[in-house]
């Protein structure tokens, strides 16, 4: 009973149903685990004790009555980016220090619907605008695998609180990368699925036309038991896509690594940043995949330069238009005495939201503005329309495009990156959002910092299943998903 946490997804779920422990002892023992270890680590804004044992001993109940589904009773925590209804939800902001939803996200709900347990609420970048999960009005999140580094961002308390061993799984979400990212930085597998495919009502929104909803855990078995709870059409949801679900779960052994033709953009591994280790842990990563089958197909990807401009017009403009919502006078912060109507605006604004939401708000609406509109967001959509056709292109050649998820491996906490230098940080991740891909992050190593490194695969519309089969395969043969950070061997 002292290494619960040790045990995967599918043996905690086996563990429940063959009653070696209920859900209550275990949910118990990771409370018992984010009590002693998380000041270290900082991964949860809100720890649910309460509700957490409520509703672990109603998972016990329906085991006992014979009702239960296969991951009743297993514990999961939330992004603070999820509405949870009775839960504070801040999105990592003061703007919203306040607010408790009145009504769940509806990737809660279908997890209180499948009978998991939600420990809490995670830490994260606010309002999901950044890489390295500082920008928290909570304090930064420091990374299980060294406390004096970042976990990634902006999902960075759910890639901390899984590789610390205090959620066996966790949601995030990814605008720009923040899934893959801080999943390779902290030496997890997460996946982004395709726009569309998981719901965002209830997700507090960035930027409505890349934000997407996925599963973060150790392996892609982990991520796939998530995903078959999570995705699905949602009528709530305008942008949500009536199209059948795949059992991503029964699909891990489906797609055939021989023959399967991996592209490798040659921009990819050309990239000035492009840190010496990580693309060599990459390469070796393909090289294993080639000897289990895979064929390395070179690939050109001419639009790269153009990602991180095009991204960083489109998705301030849309968190501009998004977050001018928050103005004082319905839910939010609000500034001691205004003087009148425009000073309520002005300094609840200025005082509710930190300098990078500031910084992306005044960016978007200036790209926004008479004048300025057709210049900036319009060019930049068509950009985004000529980025999405180059993977298309791409696409009838191979069937997924292999990439670092990160030029580097995790930052030092404070360090003095220009905002420029964090944004080209995210070269890898930003294509696959503005195209609606969904693409995967494998942990496939670490750097002579022991720190991990990630490789990004890319795949085509609705191809989940297939990204999952080819990273469960490689797990099923390597090693590296199952290396732990030293805070979770310490207390083991």
């Amino acid at each position: 009973m002292t290494d619960l946490h040790r045990l995967s997804v599918r043996e905690l779920a086996e563990g429940l149903g063959q009653a070696q422990f209920s859900s209550r002892e275990l949910t118990q023992h990771y409370l018992n685990r984010i009590d002693k270890i998380d000041a270290q680590v900082k991964s949860y804004v809100t720890v649910t004790h309460e509700q957490a044992l409520a509703q672990a001993d109603a998972a016990d109940a329906l085991r006992q009555a014979g009702n239960a589904g296969f991951l009743t009773g297993v514990p999961l925590a939330h992004k603070d980016i999820f509405c949870t209804k009775g839960i504070k939800t801040t999105a990592g902001s003061k703007m919203l220090d306040n607010f408790i939803s009145p009504y769940d996200a509806t990737v809660v709900a279908k997890g209180n619907a499948a009978g998991l347990v939600t420990l809490g609420k995670l830490n994260m970048d606010e309002f999901a605008m950044g890489s390295t999960s500082e920008s928290s009005y909570f304090d930064a999140t420091c990374n299980p695998w060294a406390l004096d580094r970042v976990p990634g961002g902006s999902s960075g308390g759910s890639a901390a609180a899984v590789a610390a061993d205090l959620a066996p799984f966790a949601t995030g979400t990814d605008t720009g990368g923040s899934i893959r990212q801080p999943a390779s930085f902290c030496g997890l597998t997460g996946l982004k699925p395709t726009y569309g495919r998981v719901s965002r009502f209830g997700m507090i929104a960035y930027a409505s036309s890349l934000d997407q909803g996925g599963p973060m855990a150790r392996s892609a078995e982990d991520c796939a038991y998530l995903m078959n709870v999570m995705a699905g059409h949602d009528a709530k949801d305008s942008t949500s896509v009536k199209k059948d679900v795949d059992d991503y779960v029964a699909n891990l052994n489906a797609t055939a690594l021989k023959g399967l033709r991996i592209g490798i953009p040659k921009q990819y591994f050309n990239v000035a940043g492009l840190d010496a280790e990580v693309k060599a842990r990459v390469e070796e990563s393909l090289k294993k995949l080639e000897e289990m089958g895979a064929i390395l197909v070179e690939i050109d990807l001419s639009m790269t330069e153009s990602y991180v401009p095009t991204y960083y017009l489109i998705a301030p403009a849309e968190a501009s238009s998004n977050l001018s919502r928050y103005d004082g006078v319905r839910y939010g912060y609000r500034c001691e005495n205004p003087v009148d109507l425009m000073d309520l605006y002005k300094r609840s604004r200025s005082e509710g939201f930190g300098a990078e939401v500031q910084r992306r708000i005044l960016i978007g609406t200036y790209a926004l503005s008479a004048g300025y509109y057709d210049a900036y967001y319009v060019k930049a959509q068509k950009v985004r329309r000529l980025i999405q056709q180059d993977f298309l292109k791409a696409f009838e050649n191979v069937d997924v495009i292999a990439a670092p998820s990160a030029p580097t491996t995790a930052y030092k906490i404070g360090a003095d990156l220009t905002p420029v230098e964090m944004y080209l940080g995210d070269i890898y991740t930003l294509a696959v959002n503005l195209a609606g891909l969904p693409a995967i992050n494998a942990p496939v190593g670490l750097d002579s910092n022991n720190l991990p490194v990630g490789l990004q695969l890319i795949g085509n519309y609705w191809s989940e299943s297939q990204l999952l089969s080819i990273v469960h395969q490689y797990q099923q043969d390597t090693t590296f998903h199952t290396q732990r950070a030293a805070i979770a061997e310490e207390n083991a």
